[in-house]
């Protein structure tokens, strides 16, 4: 497992984004306080650091990495489809469910989402409450929040 950390911008909830990756794709994304892991990079963590940059800046709104994330058939279908909210849109849990073929999936969305290990790249962040209010983010609803903003 490979683990780098790369600077927050400036006024963003966590000091750290945390990257994890294996040979076959980046597998975390997390926002951290602190630096825990010694640091060991790879080429799919560099370019997610890259890529991250450059959505930081303004200058990308679709990732191209390779992503490896470990979960169940379901979760993965998920996050699938969470990759097709374009870059400042958003879609309800309803919304969601739809594309999954039932509105009946809306509890299960959401707790794909918040199992979602790829957050911003898979951007559950996109995912708002029925009522467009901000609900649930692992990350925390001011990261959601923020990155909602940025993406204005």
């Amino acid at each position: 497992m490979y683990h780098q950390y790369l600077a927050a911008p400036e006024n963003f909830p966590k000091p750290w984004i945390h990257i994890t990756a294996d040979d076959n794709g980046v597998t975390s994304i997390y926002f951290v306080d602190e630096k825990t892991e010694k640091e060991s990079k790879s080429e799919h963590s560099k370019q997610c650091a890259k890529e991250l940059k450059e959505y930081f800046n303004h200058k990308r709104t679709v990732f191209s990495v390779a992503l490896n994330p470990n979960g169940t058939e379901f979760q993965k279908k998920v996050w699938k489809h969470l990759c097709d909210i374009p870059y400042g849109e958003r879609w309800s849990y309803k919304d969601l469910a739809l594309k999954l073929g039932s509105v009946n999936y809306c509890r299960a969305v959401g707790m794909a989402n918040s199992r979602n290990p790829i957050s911003l790249i898979i951007p559950c962040h996109r995912v708002l409450g029925h009522d467009g209010k901000l609900v649930g983010y692992t990350g925390g609803l001011d990261i959601k929040d923020w990155l909602l903003i940025h993406e204005e």
